[in-house]
């Protein structure tokens, strides 16, 4: 029972509202009755695959290179010792495959042979998935170590999951939710930035230049400030043109408490402080999507 506590440690259970928010937010908006949907629970089944499977090779990268052993936070189960490296590894393999059997089973679902293209686009979407997934931080040349992480945490957490969701329903793309997708987008990438500006110092000592080393202390806030207020725009831009009244209640209820992150995160001057904030605006974004899903 002892070994299942660390492993539900290294899957970071408290990371999944953010990853199924974008494809919440998809599926409600391009399916009226999508909680009746079997395909949206196998959607949703998978992006929970696939951060699972992220957190466990980044668990297995950090761990084997060291970046973890000085990292401040939640304790790593690799670097503490409590899993050992081979044993992640061999939990990396096994969820990557479960997790491309999950997706396989999504896009046979959605399009089968009536949408050959899509379905054969939507299967090398998958693997792409599960390679930037472990290539985070696993390999020598892990894009989370040279500033990209963001760039993926966009496209992933935020375009693909709210466009690519809408598409497996609606078999072509609704470009009216670029804008929502982009809000999810980048709330997603204030999460990973807020714990890039926690883990700041630790991380340029043993070479991972995420883009918070790279602005440095003052500006990683600044680029915090631009990535939540970015978002707010856009979800304040989406509400006014489908001039819903529900939708501006979305809004404001999923934003305002941003509002006094912000101010929050403009006092802080201990990196240490910013781990409080990460379950903040982690589930402002869940809210902001399920508030959207249930009033559109």
């Amino acid at each position: 029972m002892k070994k299942l506590k660390y492993w539900i440690k290294a899957a970071r259970l408290r990371t999944l509202p953010l990853s199924i928010s974008g494809v919440l937010l998809g599926c409600a908006l391009a399916s009226p009755q999508w909680w009746t949907e079997p395909l949206f629970w196998w959607a949703m089944a998978t992006t929970v695959g696939f951060q699972v499977l992220s957190n466990f090779a980044n668990d297995y990268g950090d761990g084997v290179k060291g970046t973890d052993a000085l990292r401040k936070g939640e304790p790593r189960m690799v670097a503490s010792g409590l899993i050992t490296s081979s044993e992640m590894k061999r939990a990396v393999w096994f969820t990557g495959i479960m997790t491309f059997f999950s997706a396989t089973i999504v896009v046979f679902m959605a399009f089968g042979q009536q949408h050959f293209m899509l379905s054969f686009l939507f299967f090398n979407l998958s693997l792409l998935a599960i390679w930037a997934a472990v290539r985070y931080t696993v390999g020598r040349r892990a894009y989370g170590y040279s500033g990209l992480g963001d760039i993926f945490v966009f496209a992933f957490f935020g375009l693909l999951a709210v466009l690519g969701s809408s598409v497996l329903f609606l078999k072509q793309i609704d470009y009216t939710l670029v804008l929502p997708a982009i809000t999810i987008g980048l709330l997603s990438v204030g999460v990973l930035n807020l714990n890039n500006m926690r883990d700041a110092s630790s991380d340029a000592m043993v070479g991972k230049r995420t883009l918070a080393v790279r602005l440095g202390f003052t500006g990683a806030k600044r680029y915090h400030y631009v990535l939540i207020f970015g978002a707010a725009i856009s979800a304040l831009v989406y509400a006014l043109l489908m001039a819903e009244f529900l939708l501006n209640w979305a809004f404001v209820l999923a934003f305002l408490p941003l509002a006094w992150h912000l101010r929050r995160v403009q006092k802080i001057t201990q990196p240490s402080d910013f781990d409080g904030e990460l379950k903040k605006v982690a589930l402002s974004t869940f809210f902001y999507a399920l508030l959207m899903a249930l009033l559109f």
